[in-house]
């Protein structure tokens, strides 16, 4: 069985707990305006162009597609012949292509994973499945998922939780942590920051929990968009089986990625500073929960 993924990030260590090795999945479900893995939306493949890096040397010239012109002395791409097949990223020495959405075989990437369990039986750490979201390609996570289990490697899901409840009642045997984006709980603050609305994603989250599984919220905090739904978060967490609730600081250093990729930039002006973090830190523990501060998101 193959999926499709972006990234495999080793020593990861804010994805759950102890050393982790993240697998980055293609395709999203949601649309969030500040998303720092832009190159994880699509399920297709993509190119991005690193024009900076480009020292026009020629090696992509001969694009089987013809998406390739040179321009004062830098490569070019016209991305409505471009089929992103990534015969110019692997011909680039100099890292100006780069190439998202790799098919991958599912016990390749295993025994590739695998190569890190000393780093995991060290450290009490494990696997993540991220993305994007990983469970839309419900299938192959939950192959992954198996195969890591059978080889006793703890595993955790990195989910916005906008998927059918299908997905989870067949994922839950194989994960020991759910980590759980809860983003806003006003369903039309939802919808205009992540183009869909939460009734689905807030349904999952008490599914689980009903189901007694070990959940760690994470709560990106953008000023001006999420900001003032973090008493609704507050109110909506009290009394469940949370493990912990992360605060993640909002930054723009995604950016470059939306520019290297030809996306429309969408990302929030406004960065969330530390007051501001520490400030929905308070409010959550007021609400007897178990919050902190995390890396910038």
């Amino acid at each position: 069985m193959t999926g499709r993924i972006f990234a495999v990030k080793r020593f990861a260590v804010h994805d759950g707990d102890g050393i982790r090795t993240t697998v980055f999945f293609k395709g999203c479900s949601l649309r969030c305006v500040w998303c720092h893995n832009p190159e994880g939306m699509a399920l297709s493949p993509q190119l991005a162009v690193y024009s900076h890096k480009c020292v026009g040397c020629g090696e992509c010239a001969d694009c089987p597609h013809g998406a390739v012109s040179f321009v004062d002395g830098k490569a070019i791409v016209d991305r409505n012949a471009c089929i992103a097949c990534g015969s110019c990223a692997e011909k680039c020495i100099f890292s100006a292509r780069g190439y998202f959405g790799k098919e991958v075989e599912a016990d390749a990437l295993v025994d590739e994973l695998l190569s890190d369990r000393p780093f995991f039986e060290s450290s009490g750490g494990g696997v993540t499945l991220s993305g994007g979201e990983c469970l839309l390609q419900e299938s192959f996570a939950l192959e992954l998922l198996k195969k890591l289990k059978e080889k006793g490697i703890n595993t955790a899901v990195d989910t916005c939780g906008q998927v059918p409840r299908s997905v989870f009642e067949s994922v839950i045997p194989y994960v020991d942590t759910f980590l759980y984006d809860i983003k806003a709980i006003d369903g039309e603050v939802h919808e205009r920051c992540t183009g869909r609305e939460n009734s689905l994603i807030l349904s999952n989250f008490d599914y689980l929990c009903s189901r007694g599984c070990s959940i760690e919220v994470r709560v990106p905090l953008v000023v001006g968009y999420n900001d003032g739904e973090i008493v609704r978060i507050g109110e909506f967490l009290q009394g469940k089986p949370v493990k912990k609730v992360t605060v993640l600081k909002y930054h723009d250093l995604a950016r470059s990625k939306f520019a290297a990729l030809g996306m429309n930039d969408t990302m929030p002006e406004n960065k969330t500073n530390s007051k501001s973090a520490e400030r929905a830190v308070e409010i959550l523990r007021s609400y007897f929960l178990n919050a902190a501060g995390g890396w910038d998101d």
